[in-house]
């Protein structure tokens, strides 16, 4: 038996409507936290990536300055040494 609420709605006390159970709406805010961290982590992930590729780019860039100022030292007395 299904009454009928003032307005005009059935009582879904009898039926199979869709309900809200706690076990349920917990289980959907623990996958909203989880999609959140997930995709705060992957953030942090790709700035992190971006330093790296920064850092690596400055290393390659030290490390040419380097070997170019070894050459220069090695090349020097070899250049003062040609008759000009």
């Amino acid at each position: 038996m299904v009454r009928l609420m003032a307005d005009g709605r059935q009582d879904g006390r009898y039926g199979f409507e869709a309900f809200d159970c706690a076990p349920a709406l917990r289980l959907e805010a623990h996958e909203r936290v989880a999609r959140l961290q997930h995709d705060t982590l992957n953030a942090r992930l790709e700035k992190i990536e971006e330093a790296l590729e920064r850092l690596e780019r400055r290393l390659w860039l030290a490390v040419y300055g380097v070997v170019a100022a070894v050459l220069a030292q090695v090349f020097l007395p070899v250049v003062a040494a040609l008759p000009g």
